[in-house]
């Protein structure tokens, strides 16, 4: 099992929900999200994902998961290769990060997670198994030990908010560049027919945000 880095910048997604979402993972509710996961493609159901805080502070690592499904495409037109890549996967622990991060990122400056380079700029990157080793370790020993949650019944597609918004975004976009054409304000049920869309495009084999 290898362990990947989702990045999450508040000044690029400021992310509303996540109170809430983290109030139900807390609950112990099996909650499953998409994110985007950069150029990686090698990430398999069962890896472990850790979430980041990044640019502003409160900066640190906030949650964790496995992934569900490896890397497929979703279509972005904003994006120079027209797509994104993006995996599911199931939160084991996450806390509002707007509040405070579960480690921060002074501790992460300490040997040997700071054999680690935290500031990547997308998701996706890989953890040095050293760095691993002593995440999984001080995660345990802060959140306690955990098994992975089990998702009983079939989910259906993942639902995600930035993805949502990615979406929405490019059909409002869409709509625009047509001639003789106003832009429409992208309701919920246009984001949502999108974002289905998306999901079931797979491509067996792996954005949080860059």
């Amino acid at each position: 099992m290898t362990a990947f880095l989702l990045i999450w910048s508040p000044e690029k997604w400021p992310w509303p929900e996540l109170p809430d979402i983290a109030q139900r993972v807390a609950a112990g509710v099996a909650v499953t999200d998409v994110w985007g996961c950069g150029f990686a493609r090698s990430i398999l159901p069962g890896d472990r994902v850790f979430l980041h805080r990044v640019a502003r502070q409160p900066k640190g690592i906030f949650g964790s998961g496995y992934v569900t499904r490896a890397p497929y495409e979703v279509p972005d037109p904003a994006t120079k290769r027209g797509y994104r890549l993006c995996i599911d996967f199931v939160y084991d622990w996450l806390v509002d990060a707007h509040e405070a991060p579960v480690i921060p990122r002074e501790m992460l400056r300490t040997h040997p997670l700071s054999v680690q380079t935290w500031d990547a700029q997308c998701s996706g990157t890989v953890i040095k198994p050293i760095a691993e080793g002593a995440l999984e370790k001080r995660w345990a020993e802060l959140t306690g030990k955990r098994k992975p949650p089990k998702l009983d019944t079939p989910t259906g597609p993942t639902r995600s908010s930035k993805v949502t918004a990615h979406a929405a975004a490019a059909a409002k976009s869409a709509a625009a560049s047509r001639p003789g054409t106003k832009p429409k304000a992208a309701s919920n049920q246009t984001a949502e027919s999108a974002t289905k869309t998306a999901t079931k495009k797979t491509a067996t084999k792996r954005l949080q945000e860059g």
